[in-house]
């Protein structure tokens, strides 16, 4: 679909075509090597470039599917072409038997770990100079934190939500830490996979340029901004915000509302990384009732973000993919604004929690003289605009999934239910299923434990 420019893309795919056409032909003998591996950073880059792969459908939104922005009407998930996509919508315990290999959120996850891997054992054999050691840390910058961005979002979706006092024991993920396919599997420990996570980003850093050549590409912002997110999942408010403020005083732009048109243009001013996936499920969503009544009239998101259907309910209207097709899963300015936020809040700085809050309120206001600054009677209350704010922000952004299990962990009690053809389904608070099921065949063949149910 999108690219970065034509020849990254011809190289890219020639590339990938003699390289990883198969993992069969990957391992067999070849004439010549240089069809087999990458031999130099171009060929490491171009990996790094094919944006179908890294940049869109990486992740289908599986998090956001499982989560509570929207809901189906009994006749859209019974018409529901995969099983698995009924079954993630009442967190069934198998939802990948009849989505084709390539196509669900395990295996495209898993490909950037083993693109990054190759390029990090390319990389150890290919010797940089004064005029190519940027471009050779930029590339091994960037498989460091792909592969950091894939394990942590298979964390948030298959693992229980970062709990100090059980991390240690909790399941996590398969670490894939080489491009080995046939190395048998082992599921870390929820601490093994966050340790890993949080490595790959501290040693991205120092090799990433502050600012990308272009949003699909990682840079030293991204990386911090990711490693914000992390630790935000882990409840660690102090470095979460601490990485937060390093990502916005490196790009702290925002989109005012006002001046849009009625959607929003793809890599605008506040995108930092982007990242898309798509996903059957919230194509035929109807917003939740509770989020879309929580927007003031006021408020441009209400009808930048949804379209009213004319009936009654709402559907997804445009993100920052600039469509009503995929989802962004990237990251933006707006994030670390509340990201910051919140992370003031819960260290009892009302004055600054507040002060990154208006600053983002104020760009979704309607430029029609109504906007009053929000206030806070004290930290606890700023926390709950903020955390209120947050919901209505990121909605179909794939982080609510996360939010709902870390906030959970602090008494929040979400509660999540389904109502279909008169009978309900529900996910209580900390339920073993809000670690969703590895697949069967991934389980069978490695005999890793699965998920309980």
């Amino acid at each position: 679909m999108r690219t970065i420019n034509l020849n990254l893309n011809i190289l890219c795919l020639s590339i990938l075509f003699a390289c990883f056409i198969s993992c069969k032909k990957y391992l067999e003998k070849k004439p010549d090597k240089a069809l087999a591996v990458p031999t130099t950073i171009e060929d490491c880059q171009a990996i790094l470039d094919y944006n179908y792969t890294i940049n869109q459908y990486m992740n289908n939104g599986i998090g956001e599917g499982s989560a509570d922005n929207y809901y189906l009407s009994y006749a859209d998930w019974a018409a529901l072409y995969f099983q698995s996509d009924k079954n993630i919508y009442v967190w069934g315990d198998e939802i990948f038997f009849d989505n084709p290999p390539g196509s669900n959120d395990w295996s495209n996850l898993y490909s950037l770990p083993y693109r990054s891997n190759v390029v990090l054992e390319a990389l150890k054999k290919i010797q940089a100079n004064a005029q190519t050691q940027g471009s050779w840390n930029n590339v091994a910058g960037s498989a460091f934190f792909l592969r950091a961005w894939a394990f942590h979002v298979l964390a948030v979706d298959f693992a229980k939500a970062y709990d100090n006092t059980t991390a240690n024991s909790d399941l996590g993920i398969p670490l894939r830490l080489n491009s080995d396919f046939n190395q048998v599997s082992v599921r870390a420990s929820v601490q093994q996979s966050y340790s890993q996570i949080i490595a790959d980003l501290k040693a991205a850093i120092p090799l990433l340029p502050a600012n990308p050549s272009h949003v699909m590409r990682p840079s030293k912002i991204a990386a911090y901004a990711l490693l914000s997110r992390v630790y935000l999942s882990m409840r660690d408010y102090v470095k979460a915000g601490l990485y937060a403020d390093s990502s916005l005083q490196l790009n702290g732009s925002l989109l005012d509302y006002a001046t849009l048109s009625g959607t929003i243009p793809i890599f605008n001013q506040e995108v930092i990384f982007h990242a898309t996936g798509g996903s059957n499920l919230l194509y035929y969503a109807k917003v939740d009732s509770t989020l879309i009544q929580s927007y003031s009239s006021d408020d441009l998101r209400k009808s930048i973000f949804f379209l009213d259907n004319g009936n009654g309910t709402y559907g997804w209207k445009s993100s920052y993919d600039g469509t009503n097709y995929d989802l962004f899963t990237g990251i933006a300015t707006d994030e670390m604004y509340l990201t910051r936020a919140e992370c003031y809040a819960k260290q009892g700085n009302t004055t600054l929690a507040m002060q990154d809050l208006n600053i983002l309120m104020q760009k979704r206001w309607k430029n029609n003289g109504t906007w009053v600054p929000l206030t806070a009677t004290d930290a606890t209350d700023a926390l709950n605009k903020i955390r209120t704010e947050r919901r209505k922000e990121f909605a179909w952004r794939d982080l609510r999934w996360m939010d709902i299990k870390r906030l959970n962990k602090e008494g929040a009690n979400i509660t999540l239910k389904r109502i279909l053809n008169g009978q309900t389904y529900t996910l209580p608070p900390n339920d073993n299923r809000f670690a969703l099921p590895f697949p069967a065949a991934v389980i069978q063949i490695s005999g890793m434990p699965q998920n309980p149910r």
